[in-house]
């Protein structure tokens, strides 16, 4: 593959910045990713847009709005373009899927599988396949087969090597798994219970049937799918107040009113002894408290209406759960020493001082169990697998599929 145009010294001295960086922090672990990264010129895909935000490491950038600022489509940033490409192991001659168009990531996947592999390209917005199709083209990736369908349906594709979805899913659709090659490789940015994990699956054969494992999953951000699969969470204004909103990705509380006076309690704090450092990755405390709490929620604040009944530190995305007529959230605050950062709890309610003690025994338990170990196993069953052949420590039911959370031992 080669690109035509000639283009500036810039753009090679940051693209080479960019993998460098990759390289240091880990995210690039291959000589085969971090060949394709060097050679496909990112900004190409992303025309006017400026160089240095074309080749900011940790930055996507947003190619399609809706008319109410509504992300529908952009461009990963390449630390997370890294990161799934080094999942996929995607190997010379083999047949790739990908699930979410833009035309970039389309052409790393055609430099990894060479000549004798092929690469197919779907979105179901056609304005976004006419781009993906026109910037292949230009820069000599015109065997990349380009569709315009929704790939939750079965498409007109030959088994498939490695199915990389890079859109945001809520479910797994039955047409990526029937696609796959006995063995093959499914790498999808999957939403549970409010959190996105990038997961790499394998299937497996067990003494009921296939089902799909997780090799690795890392934190990530995704643009939502569209379509047959596409879901959005459910928001819950406490009190009816837009200040306050409680997000739940499976359902609201079987009885929501039951919050309506949370607000009129006084604020219950609660300070848990459990000390982090200022850069450690939370990805395991984040699938503690969905697992382990029932109603596990994530909450947000209206800056604009905001009065101060309640105080995270992140007003747009605080770790939250409710019970009954009660709802708490996490907080922190740093150490005297300012290097380190220690978790709270506030917790608003009738019974605040029952919750808050409950989320601080869960963070003392992640800290003695779990704390700097292994992610829970994810597993993927058909929609209807009965709960005695799947072994868990949390079951998420969505629509064609149940997804399963299981630690491994401590």
């Amino acid at each position: 593959m080669t690109n035509t145009t000639v283009e500036p010294a810039e753009a090679t001295r940051l693209r080479n910045k960019v993998v460098d960086e990759l390289c240091a922090d880990g995210n690039i672990s291959s000589p085969e990713v971090e060949a394709v990264m060097r050679k496909v010129p990112r900004h190409a895909f992303i025309p006017d847009t400026p160089l240095d935000k074309a080749y900011d490491t940790y930055v996507a950038v947003i190619t399609k709005t809706d008319e109410h600022g509504v992300q529908l489509s952009s461009v990963s940033a390449p630390q997370i373009q890294a990161m799934m490409l080094e999942q996929a192991q995607v190997k010379p001659g083999m047949r790739v899927l990908e699930i979410g168009s833009g035309g970039l990531n389309a052409a790393y996947l055609a430099e990894l599988v060479g000549p004798a592999g092929e690469v197919i390209t779907v979105d179901i917005d056609p304005s976004v396949t006419d781009r993906a199709s026109r910037l292949l083209e230009e820069h000599g990736y015109d065997k990349v087969r380009v569709l315009t369908a929704d790939a939750a349906e079965p498409l007109p594709v030959e088994e498939i090597d490695v199915v990389l979805v890079t859109a945001g899913a809520w479910d797994i659709a039955p047409a990526w798994i029937a696609q796959l090659k006995q063995g093959g490789r499914l790498v999808v940015p999957l939403r549970m219970r409010g959190l996105t994990r990038s997961i790499a699956f394998t299937q497996v054969t067990g003494e009921h049937g296939p089902y799909l494992e997780s090799e690795s999953a890392r934190i990530c951000g995704f643009v939502p799918m569209q379509g047959s699969t596409g879901h959005r969470e459910e928001l819950l204004l406490v009190n009816g107040t837009p200040e306050i909103g409680l997000k739940f990705d499976d359902g609201l509380p079987a009885d929501p009113h039951r919050l309506d006076n949370a607000v009129t309690f006084p604020r219950h704090e609660l300070w848990t002894g459990v000390v982090i450092g200022l850069s450690e990755l939370i990805d395991t405390l984040q699938m503690a408290m969905a697992i382990s709490l029932p109603g596990f929620c994530t909450m947000a604040v209206d800056e604009g209406l905001d009065t101060g009944l309640v105080a995270p530190v992140n007003k747009r995305f605080s770790l939250a759960a409710v019970e009954e007529d009660t709802f708490a959230y996490l907080v922190t605050r740093r150490t005297e020493d300012n290097k380190r950062i220690e978790y709270g709890v506030h917790a608003l309610g009738p019974h605040a001082k029952q919750l808050a003690d409950k989320l601080a025994d869960m963070l003392r338990d992640w800290e003695a169990n779990r704390r700097g170990g292994p992610s829970p196993v994810i597993r993927v069953y058909p929609a209807g697998t009965p709960d005695d052949q799947i072994p868990s420590d949390r079951v998420i039911d969505k629509v064609y599929s149940r997804i399963s959370l299981s630690w491994p031992p401590a």
